[in-house]
């Protein structure tokens, strides 16, 4: 599938950083006080007031009453679990934007190299593209207002060219061999973003499909691509889960669905209050219901990850390869407050169909929770499984009888470590300075012709990292502050050759043309390949 790119694509770094998706229902409710408890509520609430006016009137110096506001708000919900979040109004449409599955602006692909806005590519069908936006052009002015050299950042980027369908923005460029600036006045428009990545065949019987999240939009995303890979042959399939945080539960509950028969418990919750309590069934025939499915997860898979890979595992339907997923088991609901901003409050857990919860324990210190993933590191769990520790109270059976383990993630069927063997500082750096992407930007701009005469087939198949373009790429990270260390250099030339031949790829491919290339070095991936043999035998059963 053809995917428009965008400027929120990521992968997964050498040292990896994890954040989790606040995500949940998007249902509707009101929130009464619980009997018996009134009187409580309100006098916190008279308190609260109380306090707030005599800073207001009385404090010696003036204050920002919003930050007060915003500081009582946060000190209360830092009471309750790691998940209820509240997001000001000025924050929430940003946050909000991904699980639409589209947002309102002038449609490009972009990077910041140098502290210089680039368009890496208006997306097709775009008003960026109809308005004669070209890559590699370079924003330099956002309605007459300078942007470069002013440590720009993404949050400043989205402000200055997201809004309104319909408005107009005047951006000014600067383009390669044309002498003067050139100024385009850009009607905004809704841009959609793609939650699944991209579907491909790996070969003439594996399809593989990569779901970055879990939006509005993922179901018909993913249903697009099952039958495309269906039409094209496929006999198996890798759904990739990996790095996915979550969002719409009813959107991971309809993809588990089409695989699982009639009935088969997918996913339930329970909550305080009964209104909360639900259960969800498969309740229709499936288009992938017979045939033999691996589902990939890691350390950053969480919520409505492990809603799909829960409940696959639970009912034996596919195997579930890579590393103990993330460990949130909460639902959120969003409450839209009169200010425009909003309280996601957990409402409930969800539990797999063997009634496992997936939340793994939080206690009062916020930050140890956050830690969690850096202290698996440390501990070796992404090298080793038998350093992962099972509670006997927390097992539980799937279907035909295997033990599984509730108290803190997916533990999947066959792990896959981490593979740091060509892991470097130096390889860090260049991610982090952006010197990888830049570098393949500047390659595709200087070759754009011949890769785009060339075909994906014999770009993956002939194109070669050459040695001069390694030295090339180490003077620009130079130049972006990054000293080279020979000996890493060394050691993480397999990982750049690979980082960059992807990268390259995308700029003329797309998503098709980068994650072939870039799983090559997918350890998860690959290793799921030797296992169809096992997925096969759940098929059939």
């Amino acid at each position: 599938m053809n995917k428009h790119k965008n400027s929120s694509f990521q992968v997964r770094l050498p040292i990896i950083i994890f954040s989790t998706l606040a995500a949940g229902i998007l249902i509707g409710a009101t929130m009464a006080n619980p009997e018996g408890k009134s009187s409580t509520v309100l006098d916190g609430i008279t308190r609260i007031k109380e306090i707030f006016l005599q800073i207001d009137q009385n404090y010696v110096d003036e204050v920002d009453n919003n930050e007060i506001v915003n500081s009582a708000i946060e000190g209360m919900l830092d009471q309750l679990d790691p998940h209820t979040s509240y997001i000001p109004a000025k924050d929430l449409e940003m946050v909000s934007a991904d699980l639409r599955g589209n947002y309102e602006g002038i449609g490009i692909e972009f990077n910041i190299f140098k502290d210089t806005l680039y368009v890496v590519a208006p997306l097709s069908g775009g008003p960026s593209e109809a308005a004669g936006l070209q890559s590699g052009d370079k924003i330099v002015e956002v309605n007459g207002e300078n942007i470069a050299g002013i440590n720009l950042t993404n949050r400043q980027v989205h402000e200055n060219l997201r809004g309104e369908k319909g408005s107009e923005v005047e951006v000014t460029i600067l383009r390669k061999n044309v002498k003067d600036p050139l100024k385009f006045n850009i009607i905004r428009d809704k841009i959609p973003q793609f939650s699944v990545d991209v579907s491909y065949m790996i070969d003439n019987k594996i399809g593989y499909i990569k779901i970055s999240r879990f939006s509005a939009t993922t179901y018909t995303e993913f249903k697009e691509a099952l039958t495309k890979l269906n039409e094209d042959g496929m006999q198996k399939l890798i759904l990739d889960l990996q790095d996915n945080p979550g969002g719409y539960m009813d959107k991971a509950i309809s993809i588990a669905d089409e695989f699982l028969k009639d009935n088969a418990m997918i996913v339930y919750t329970k909550g305080k209050e009964k209104r909360y309590n639900s259960e969800a069934r498969a309740i229709k025939e499936g288009e992938f219901e017979d045939k033999p499915l691996i589902v990939l997860i890691n350390e950053g898979s969480a919520s409505a990850s492990e809603i799909v890979s829960g409940a696959i595992q639970d009912n034996d339907r596919g195997l579930i390869v890579g590393r103990r997923s993330f460990g949130k088991g909460l639902v959120q609901m969003p409450i839209p407050l009169k200010d425009g901003s909003e309280l996601r409050l957990t409402i409930s857990r969800y539990y797999t169909p063997s009634g496992r919860s997936i939340q793994k324990p939080f206690g009062e210190d916020p930050d140890e929770y956050r830690m969690e993933m850096k202290e698996r590191y440390e501990h070796g769990e992404y090298f080793n499984a038998d350093s992962i520790s099972f509670v006997d109270s927390l097992k539980y059976t799937t279907t035909d009888g295997r033990i599984v383990y509730g108290g803190g993630g997916i533990m999947p069927d066959y792990f896959i470590p981490l593979d740091t063997t060509y892991h470097s500082d130096y390889l860090n750096k260049l991610f982090y300075s952006n010197s990888l992407r830049q570098y393949s930007f500047s390659f595709y701009e200087e070759n754009q012709q011949m890769l785009e005469n060339m075909n994906l087939e014999d770009y993956i198949q002939k194109f070669q990292i050459t040695d001069e373009m390694i030295s090339e790429m180490n003077e620009l990270a130079k130049s972006n502050g990054v000293e080279a260390n020979w000996n890493q250099v060394d050691r993480s030339a397999p990982l750049v050759k690979i980082y960059l031949k992807a990268y390259i790829a995308r700029n003329v491919w797309n998503n098709e043309g980068f994650y072939p290339i870039f799983n090559e070095q997918n350890e998860i991936l690959q290793g799921a390949l030797k296992l169809f043999d096992k997925a096969e035998a759940l098929a059939k059963k």
